[in-house]
């Protein structure tokens, strides 16, 4: 069990996704498209031109170029250079097209018509147990243009781009990979978000990692996991009284720090078996579990499977609710949706 980082590379390094291919839009004019309920996670960014996205459920967003989006709503979500627009379904333009970029538009380039590039990838989960500490994730959150996370991702769109028409060796496997920086970046824009423009804290998990004390008390239990954390030794180690730690913890995170703590061990402890190498007493030992039989008890009330069925079937778990707190962030695009021409 090596030491962590920080708990938010911890569990990248611990989800089982399947990242889908980039695939691109390119429009001109008056156009719409509508994406039906979904449940993966989309990513994406405007590459040039302008955009309104609406998920279902919340005000429509204007989006520029530059500006990054994730939708992690199981809602349908539109699309579109104007809101009034009827609206074109884009499963069936996609699975009709024989390129990775959809161009809509009957006078491609025309002028006076404005030229709208947006591509996006999906993120599945393919493990429950450790898409439930993502549980907190907005509905919808964009990436404001200036900020570093959407200045990382842009220059690696444009390979995208420059390699959606060519067949080249390594160009899906290629795809793949910047969908997943493209989401790595995203929840780095969720967690540099946390301190609210009301003055009140991000919700949930990511939220917590933006904490002063509770960040740093997550930091602990991730790089310790196997120590035999108590409530009051945390509380000592982020300087704060035993009651308020306690508290504070569960407000942000949804969960007692020792149920957290047991939870954590599972969820890492699942990604050691899922290796298919270590045996589970030895896995056991190395989360902090005095007795392989002790192990296999609380690995069962978590995730809903013995280890060694979970070891064969990770996907047949059916873990223990975790807190699901959905809200939205306020980002500097929600003044710009209410003044498109700013």
């Amino acid at each position: 069990m090596q030491a962590s980082t920080d708990p938010l590379s911890d569990v990248l390094a611990s989800l089982n996704v399947r990242t889908g291919s980039l695939s691109g839009l390119e429009a001109w004019g008056s156009w719409a498209l509508r994406f039906g309920v979904h449940e993966h996670i989309k990513i994406g960014a405007v590459l040039d031109g302008s955009c309104w996205l609406g998920v279902d459920g919340a005000e429509p967003v204007r989006l520029a170029a530059g500006d990054c989006f994730l939708v992690a709503a199981r809602e349908s979500f539109t699309v579109a250079a104007d809101l009034d627009t009827p609206y074109r379904r884009a499963e069936e333009l996609y699975a009709a097209s024989d390129s990775r970029i959809v161009r809509l538009g009957e006078a491609h380039g025309a002028a006076g018509r404005e030229r709208t590039l947006v591509v996006g990838g999906s993120v599945d989960f393919l493990d429950a147990t450790v898409a439930l500490l993502l549980d907190g994730l907005p509905p919808f959150f964009a990436i404001p243009a200036g900020t570093p996370e959407a200045k990382a991702i842009q220059p690696l769109l444009g390979v995208f781009i420059d390699e959606a028409n060519a067949v080249r060796p390594g160009t899906s496997v290629l795809s793949e990979r910047l969908t997943e920086i493209l989401f790595i970046q995203a929840l780095r824009a969720v967690v540099s978000t946390a301190d609210r423009p009301d003055g009140t804290a991000l919700p949930g998990w990511l939220g917590a990692l933006a904490d002063p004390r509770i960040g740093r008390a997550l930091l602990l239990m991730h790089q310790q996991a196997g120590h035999g954390w108590t409530v009051a030794e945390l509380a000592a180690q982020v300087s704060m009284s035993r009651a308020s730690f306690a508290a504070r913890f569960k407000e942000l995170v949804g969960l007692p720090p020792l149920v957290y703590l047991q939870r954590w061990r599972i969820l890492a402890a699942g990604r050691e078996l899922r290796r298919g190498e270590p045996t589970v007493a030895s896995v056991a030992a190395a989360w902090g579990y005095a007795s392989e039989s002790a192990f296999s008890t609380t690995f069962k009330r978590v995730t809903g499977l013995s280890p060694a069925r979970y070891r064969n079937a990770p996907l047949a778990a059916v873990p223990a609710s975790w807190p699901a707190l959905p809200f939205r962030v306020p980002t500097a695009l929600d003044e710009r949706a209410s003044n498109p021409d700013a």
